[in-house]
């Protein structure tokens, strides 16, 4: 399979150049690497010049979560598979390219998500979250397992994920105007289509964040403001159940009694992603000044 790697840039900073040392070590040939960048004032564009990238400027006003993957891909042909990361996923093994592209042997797969590992210095709270949403073993799901999974069925994310063109095709690319989860819409889309989503757990790369309690709240702000903008996904594959209620439980039997002391911050913190996203879901009702000061995607907003 020929395969492409796509990332958006805005001044990547001091970890960009290790991220392209990794890209440079796979083991698995990449036929075409490609970054959109959006007027970085660092030293971005250089590196990723010097690294083989083929570099498209557009202005910072310009990006979109969904819009600007879209247009990446008119630089991207003759390619089998397009892998979109973030520039700061750090690939952690020689092998992550090919293992993000095993489970496409099977024809009916359209979409593969990698797996996420937290980076040094991560938060308990960071490192749970890698824990509960990137499991070691792998999984495929269809349509026919909305009835169990939600939402989760559609489960992907954009800082490592590998597509098929021919799905990404048939299901009309990236959505051009999200504010976030670009990556779940296009799942969706593939899902209501006959295709299958899998994971690698073997495809590993190092991403995490160490959110502040009032980032949380602006990042599930998105998160509902997405969810209430495409109702569609919840109509086909139903909410997230009691998920929210198994996280919890499950992060704080992971801080334990070892730090217990931080279980009050759990709760407190898991409390402020629901308000959060709750608020988002209502966001028809807010004026546009305050969501922008509400949200994390602030530009999205105009």
């Amino acid at each position: 399979m020929r395969v492409g790697v796509v990332v958006p840039t805005f001044n990547a900073g001091q970890d960009w150049a290790q991220w392209l040392s990794c890209i440079g070590k796979q083991t698995y040939p990449i036929a075409k690497k490609v970054v959109v960048d959006s007027s970085s004032t660092d030293s971005t564009v250089l590196l990723a010049s010097q690294s083989g990238f083929e570099v498209e400027i557009i202005d910072k006003e310009d990006f979109n979560h969904g819009g600007t993957r879209q247009y990446a891909l008119s630089f991207i042909s003759s390619v089998d598979i397009v892998i979109f990361m973030t520039q700061d996923a750090i690939l952690s093994t020689p092998s992550s390219i090919l293992a993000i592209l095993r489970p496409f042997s099977n024809e009916n797969v359209g979409a593969v998500c990698g797996r996420q590992l937290p980076r040094k210095g991560a938060t308990p709270f960071a490192a749970h979250a890698r824990f509960y949403n990137y499991p070691e073993n792998d999984y495929l799901k269809g349509i026919e397992d909305a009835k169990h999974f939600g939402l989760k069925t559609a489960f992907l994310s954009n800082s490592f994920a590998a597509y098929r063109v021919t799905a990404l095709d048939e299901v009309g690319g990236f959505p051009n105007d999200v504010i976030m989860a670009e990556d779940m819409y296009v799942a969706a889309r593939m899902l209501s289509k006959g295709w299958k989503i899998a994971y690698a757990g073997g495809a590993t790369c190092y991403h995490s964040h160490n959110y502040s309690l009032i980032k949380e709240f602006q990042r599930y702000f998105d998160i509902g403001v997405f969810h209430a903008r495409e109702r569609w996904i919840n109509q086909m594959l139903g909410g997230v159940g009691g998920e929210g209620l198994d996280y919890v439980v499950s992060e704080l039997k992971y801080l334990g009694l070892k730090h217990i002391h931080l279980w009050p911050k759990s709760i407190l913190s898991n409390f402020i992603k629901l308000l959060g996203y709750k608020t988002g879901m209502i966001e028809e009702f807010i004026p546009v000044g305050l969501k922008r000061k509400l949200s994390m995607h602030k530009g999205y907003w105009g």
